[in-house]
């Protein structure tokens, strides 16, 4: 009886996952920091700006990452798991306008 090499697909399915959350981290982060600076924004202004910041690389004042490709569909994924968690809240009477 011989036992099959462990799959490589696995390893790579845990790097991806793993890249996946860096990735939400970093998306939370810009979010709540550009929040934190405007205390409100329209949510289409937010997405744009946090992807302009992925695109250059930019978290803040004098902190860098690597820029990576980011889509509007993940920027909106991350205002709601933030929303749910209560650190970002929608304005009353507008909605589309969120607030820190």
């Amino acid at each position: 009886l011989r036992l099959l090499p462990r799959q490589r697909y696995l390893r790579a399915e845990r790097a991806e996952v793993s890249a996946l959350e860096r990735k939400r981290n970093v998306l939370c982060c810009l979010i709540t920091r550009i929040l934190k600076v405007e205390k409100q924004l329209h949510i289409d202004n937010l997405v744009f700006r946090v992807i302009d910041a992925c695109q250059k690389g930019e978290l803040g004042p004098g902190l860098q990452f690597l820029s990576f490709c980011c889509h509007s569909v993940d920027v909106l994924s991350c205002v709601l798991h933030l929303l749910n968690q209560g650190y970002l809240r929608r304005r009353e009477g507008r909605p589309h306008v969120l607030e820190y």
